[in-house]
């Protein structure tokens, strides 16, 4: 199966997404991720859709791929969502609060307990990817009451 799909994570990304076609692809995107935005904006969040997908009837995609990391932590997460449901990453119980990451300046709200290790979502992202953009099956997941 072809493994394309397309990141938007920085401001830049908003009319000109960033183009994966391999997991070092995924790997240089989180990477961008861990290291602070020049400027004011936080960033530490990417939205990834894969191109195997079908298109909904008004040409937008039928999914959303979320994957965030925050480097002073060492954690992150990655949301899914699609007709059949919006799921967020169950990482262990415990966690503090609710974790906020920052797509080109905009907060996103997750739920408690969603954070996971990086390598984690670093695998998860890229099972995406090579999967045609299924939902990854390495990571437990819970349902998303509120998406983003």
């Amino acid at each position: 199966m072809k493994a394309r799909a397309e990141a938007q994570y920085r401001y830049e990304h908003g009319k000109q997404p960033r183009l994966l076609v391999s997991v070092d692809d995924v790997d240089s995107v989180i990477d961008d991720l861990l290291v602070p935005a020049k400027g004011l904006m936080k960033e530490n969040l990417a939205s990834i859709y894969s191109l195997e997908r079908p298109l909904l009837p008004f040409g937008t995609p039928d999914h959303e791929f979320m994957v965030g990391v925050d480097g002073e932590l060492g954690v992150g997460l990655v949301a899914f969502g699609d007709a059949g449901g919006n799921f967020v990453s169950k990482g262990p119980s415990g966690t503090k609060g609710d974790p906020v990451y920052f797509q080109q300046g905009h907060p996103a709200e997750f739920s408690k307990n969603s954070e996971i290790s990086i390598p984690l979502a670093r695998q998860a992202a890229k099972e995406f990817l090579t999967s045609g953009g299924l939902r990854p099956t390495c990571i437990p997941w819970q349902d998303l009451d509120v998406w983003g």
